[in-house]
């Protein structure tokens, strides 16, 4: 029966319980200079693409201060406020910037008070919808990472708080002070290393949110990858984001592009339904690390 060959999937989650996105989001990291470090090389490429993906009804954005840094989240204000109704931005902080492709971690309440206060203010919001802790710091006792992000949303300045490269046990330290509502994790078809955070939050209802979930170092060497996209008529890169919203139904996906053609070709990978043959194809590129 056509129910048992060909999975469907749900295209919609609600993070929180009350800000219902489509799965298919957008990351904003590459809308920056090269090493993810200053302007982009075409600005109106960047601004075409933000209000592109406004266009194509993806109403889920990440980004973060660090990107730039600053550069995303000004760029986004440039291009989309006034914000279109239902539009869900979520930055993130936690990390500074030292240059190209450095990206040392600091989660002190002092620093990330100045991040959120300055995402605000790029971003032209009086409250961020999903503030996200970019980073558990070795540094800074988790504790008063964690208070203080209870804090600033009892000052009514972050809707929802979620994490990034955590554990299943961090995850549970922070829900002794707030209400976790989305774990953001390096996660693809062949990087499984958070199997457990990824069962766990759909167990909690949180969204799980994977980066870098197109591997395109060496996507084009994976076959069961290429044998998938060519029965679909699609590209390795359109399979991998199919696979991951068939795979859990509280997957929300920000595949990352600074080029409108790109936004387009991810965008339609929303459209791939693979089958239970498909799927059990794509098993084959399992790593866990």
């Amino acid at each position: 029966m056509a129910e048992t060959t060909t999975p469907t999937f749900q295209r919609t989650f609600t993070i929180g319980g009350d800000l219902t996105v489509n799965r298919m989001g957008y990351g904003a990291m590459r809308i920056t200079g090269e090493g993810i470090w200053g302007p982009p090389k075409d600005r109106e490429e960047a601004v075409r693409v933000l209000r592109r993906t406004v266009e194509l009804g993806i109403d889920f954005i990440d980004t973060a201060d660090s990107y730039g840094p600053d550069v995303s989240e000004e760029l986004i204000a440039e291009a989309l406020y006034p914000y279109p109704e239902g539009l869900v931005i979520a930055t993130k902080g936690g990390l500074t910037r030292t240059g190209p492709n450095q990206w040392p971690i600091n989660a002190h309440p002092d620093h990330l008070r100045r991040a959120l206060e300055g995402s605000l203010k790029r971003l032209r919001l009086d409250r961020i919808d999903l503030y996200q802790l970019h980073r558990v710091d070795p540094e800074v006792p988790y504790e008063k990472t964690l208070e203080f992000l209870q804090q600033v949303q009892e000052e009514g300045l972050v809707k929802h708080i979620g994490l990034s490269e955590v554990d299943v046990d961090q995850i549970k330290k922070a829900q002794e002070y707030v209400k976790v509502v989305s774990v953001q994790n390096k996660y693809s078809v062949d990087f499984r290393k958070w199997e457990n955070e990824l069962e766990y939050c759909e167990q909690q209802d949180m969204a799980f949110i994977p980066w870098n979930p197109i591997n395109a170092g060496n996507i084009d060497e994976l076959e069961p990858l290429n044998k998938v996209a060519q029965k679909h008529n699609a590209s390795p890169y359109q399979v991998a984001l199919s696979w991951l919203l068939h795979k859990s139904p509280n997957i929300l996906l920000i595949p990352g592009t600074s080029k409108v053609k790109h936004l387009e070709e991810n965008y339609k990978a929303a459209s791939i339904l693979l089958s239970g043959e498909d799927m059990e194809e794509l098993e084959k590129l399992r790593k866990d690390e």
